[in-house]
């Protein structure tokens, strides 16, 4: 025996109009928070962050911790321009000594490869100069987003489980900061992480050239880079001081309004 229920025209033409309204609004919502501008934080918020990067930069146990978030960006920078230039991406490890792998498909030699292995060392503080002008045009939610969504595509490619771990981690601090953090906080933390990502893109540069200084770091980028190109490894360690240097003192200016 079945059942027949009264029929309401009006009742179900009503539900899904409303439904589809409600859809709409909210993707509208999304992406106005996506793209829509935010206020500027106070001049002190700007030094006390930069404050707190120094903290996480220059003593040497917390740089030890602190540098896996600029591996990540270096190794997501090796891979992402081997995706761009065409490469086959393997895979990426990152290691708990902070040290990263990238492996890539294609020619062992070329601008693709060049390209590739010149990503690494300039990843971060080009990462930071980028960051520093979405924020200096007041875009502090698309910054986080893009990070996260970065991180995301990275995750996909990680292949050991103390980098998937560490992507995750760094990953899911933007994503909470960005969706349930007040403004001020999502501000602070902004400007926090690409202040670091310019000042942390500095130092490993410094160390990559003290360790070739005593015989050390045989196959670095700049070492890769002076095979593949025949220019000496210490023109491309130059290039990479110049990139890391000019995106700090620019991104910089940008952070702190000077420019």
């Amino acid at each position: 025996m079945t059942a027949t229920l009264p029929w309401h025209p009006t009742t179900t033409a009503r539900s899904p109009r409303t439904i589809v309204d409600t859809d709409i609004t909210s993707a509208a919502d999304l992406w106005d928070r996506l793209t829509g501008l935010q206020e500027a934080p106070a001049q002190w918020l700007v030094l006390a962050t930069l404050a707190a990067a120094l903290v996480f930069v220059l003593p040497r146990g917390l740089w030890r911790l602190s540098r896996n978030a600029i591996t990540i960006a270096h190794e997501g920078g090796h891979g992402l321009i081997a995706v761009l230039t065409g490469r086959r991406l393997d895979g990426i490890r990152l290691h708990s000594d902070t040290s990263g792998l990238t492996v890539s498909r294609g020619r062992p030699d070329g601008i693709g490869m060049i390209l590739t292995a010149a990503a690494g060392y300039t990843a971060p503080s080009l990462l930071g100069l980028g960051g520093a002008w979405l924020l200096s045009a007041h875009r502090i939610t698309l910054l986080l987003w893009a990070a996260t969504a970065l991180l995301l595509a990275m995750l996909a490619m990680i292949r050991n489980a103390y980098g998937a771990v560490t992507v995750v981690l760094t990953g899911g601090t933007f994503l909470l900061v960005s969706w349930l953090a007040e403004a001020e906080v999502q501000a602070g933390f902004a400007y926090a992480a690409v202040w670091f990502l310019l000042l942390g893109g500095v130092r490993p540069v410094f160390e990559l050239q003290g360790k070739r200084r005593h015989g050390g770091a045989p196959d670095s980028d700049a070492d890769q880079l002076a095979r593949l190109t025949n220019v000496p490894p210490a023109l491309w360690l130059f290039l990479f001081h110049t990139v890391s240097l000019c995106s700090l003192i620019g991104g910089g200016r940008w952070l702190l309004g000077l420019s």
